[in-house]
């Protein structure tokens, strides 16, 4: 539909202007160049709102100029993408030699050199001639780039971000020809944003492919380390083994945070009295760390489960089978911390919940007090609004009258005041002492 409506604006567009061409009028150069100008905008604006991938197939089927034609009209900064989506020959008719270039710095091979793993970047498709990589590793990568790499290693790369939809039963599973497909999480904790990412993993004759779409601190960590330690890796599996057991290390970490913020958080909540702004930032920030501490718990029984699957396809040595148990003995001392977490924080929520009762309990004590203050005083105002005080006080001046009636009204609620703290002091006396009573004797 698209090849249509391009060809058919292409033929309108010669018609024009062979049409406007042919014919003699005044300004002729200026009328040529306004009707070229428009159907130039229409084709721009065309080319910026439809695929890379239907561009790149116009272009296919276009013929040379007509193909060229359109190539102008494409905005620059979709060039790119739109070169992977064409062959070499349309390519090199339509640009010569340039070649579509990698985003940079969001691939890297790997090469074990050395006992170290040796990091090349991939920013164009010559980087991936000669190279015998143990590890590449995708960040972000389109379909194109995606398309190109796999079928340049002779496999198909998915959107990570496109399988997060298959049950947890086919995130890990092996292929008829061999190939391994894992689909993990992994935590990246950022303060107010903790969120777990998915990463996709594909074992393929040797090669480790990860493919994700943020950058994660595992990954790296797990270059830093390879890149620096000799012998710290000696194949793909074991640069997967050691991003989940790397990845184990994060969550401890993490796990270290939320203790330190729920010590600040006990802190105040086991202080003597805490206003009700005060409790509402301690409900947010428990809210913060259980919600972070659920992710841990989930990110850590994911990894678990890949490296069970690991296990039960037998393609790690005894040494790599040794480690994968340490990381499931790691994991496992990380559920008791998150259990007890969980239970720590419950006790602070309702510590905190507590405490606002106390305020609210509080606040009607003192409604209930001003009450009982100015009962009296009401009953007393009552009795001075009728009509036989104005009898009882006739001949006193009415000023002396209602200036000792405020007096004996203020004494009275002074007095219930006075009677009323004196009795609740009593009560909390009485209730420390009883306790005391109680205590069986040495």
């Amino acid at each position: 539909m698209s090849l249509e409506k391009v060809s058919e604006m292409l033929k309108k567009q010669k018609l024009v202007e062979d049409m406007v061409h042919g014919q003699s009028m005044p300004r002729q150069d200026i009328v040529e160049t306004l009707v070229q100008r428009q159907h130039l905008a229409e084709l721009h604006k065309l080319m910026t709102e439809l695929p890379v991938g239907e561009i790149g197939s116009i272009l296919e089927a276009l013929p040379v100029a007509e193909a060229r034609l359109l190539w102008e009209q494409i905005p620059a900064a979709r060039q790119n993408d739109v070169l992977w989506e064409v062959s070499d020959s349309r390519r090199e008719q339509l640009v010569g030699s340039r070649e579509p270039a990698f985003d940079e710095s969001q691939m890297n091979a790997f090469e074990l050199v050395e006992g170290r793993l040796r990091q090349i970047p991939i920013e164009s498709r010559k980087n991936l001639e000669g190279v015998k990589p143990i590890w590449i590793d995708l960040l972000g990568a389109t379909k194109a780039e995606r398309a190109y790499v796999g079928a340049h290693f002779g496999l198909t790369l998915p959107d990570p971000g496109d399988v997060t939809d298959l049950e947890v039963s086919s995130r890990y599973h092996i292929e008829e020809n061999g190939e391994i497909h894992l689909l993990s999480n992994f935590l990246l904790d950022r303060e107010g944003n903790s969120r777990s990412v998915p990463v996709a993993f594909i074992v393929h004759q040797g090669i480790l492919f990860s493919l994700r779409n943020e950058e994660l601190p595992v990954f790296r960590l797990q270059r830093r380390r390879a890149r620096t330690q000799v012998g710290y890796v000696t194949d793909c599996t074991d640069v997967l083994l050691d991003l989940y057991g790397a990845d184990v290390e994060y969550s401890a970490d993490s796990l270290e945070d939320i203790y330190t913020t729920l010590g600040k958080v006990g802190r105040q909540v086991l202080s003597e009295t805490i206003s009700d702004g005060e409790a509402a930032a301690i409900l947010g920030d428990i809210a913060e760390e259980e919600d972070l501490n659920g992710r841990i718990r989930g990110n850590i029984l994911d990894t678990q489960r890949a490296i069970n699957f690991m296990m039960r396809s037998r393609i790690w040595s005894p040494t790599q089978f040794d480690d994968a148990k340490q990381v499931l003995r790691n994991i496992e001392s990380l559920n008791s911390h998150t259990s007890f977490l969980f239970d720590k924080i419950n006790f602070l929520m309702d510590a905190t919940i507590g405490f606002i009762n106390i305020n609210q309990n509080r606040r009607i004590n003192q409604l209930t007090i001003f009450g009982v203050v100015f009962m009296p005083i009401n009953i007393l105002a009552g009795i001075g609004g009728m009509s036989e005080f104005s009898m009882m006080t006739q001949g006193v001046p009415w000023p002396l009258a209602y200036g000792v009636f405020l007096l004996g009204a203020s004494l009275m609620g002074g007095a219930t005041y006075v009677a009323l703290k004196h009795f609740e002091k009593r009560q909390v006396r009485v209730g420390k002492i009883g306790p005391a009573r109680a205590q069986p004797k040495e």
